[in-house]
């Protein structure tokens, strides 16, 4: 949980993706996901959701979209078969399409950026 703690402590960072050795997905977590009185040397996996949170890769961008939308969320974990995690799919905080690596590059620059 300490280390679950100090991911979340990014107020970009949504949605943490465990995934054990062989990188097939073990659970995902949200910060309302965390008792307060949860222990930072727990196990965060004990506390995570997979069901609703998750899509197979040949699942359309469509049908993806709609989850999402139906749901209320902006993020699913890819998963294949076997569940092993192949990415994640974020849908912008606009409603107007999906995240990509340019525009996750370009926010971190920003970040990085000194200001002033």
């Amino acid at each position: 949980m300490a280390e679950v703690r100090r991911f979340f402590a990014d107020d970009h960072v949504h949605l943490a993706l465990i995934v054990d050795s062989t990188l097939r997905l073990v659970t995902t977590l949200e910060r309302p996901d965390i008792p307060a009185d949860a222990h930072d040397d727990e196990k965060a996996c004990g506390f995570g959701v997979t069901s609703g949170r998750t899509i197979a890769p040949e699942c359309s961008l469509s049908a993806a979209t709609a989850a999402l939308q139906s749901a209320g969320r902006r993020r699913l974990a890819v998963v294949d078969d076997g569940g092993k995690l192949l990415g994640l799919l974020c849908f912008k905080r606009s409603g107007l399409g999906y995240c990509d690596d340019a525009g996750v590059a370009a926010r971190a620059a920003e970040v990085a950026a000194p200001t002033g």
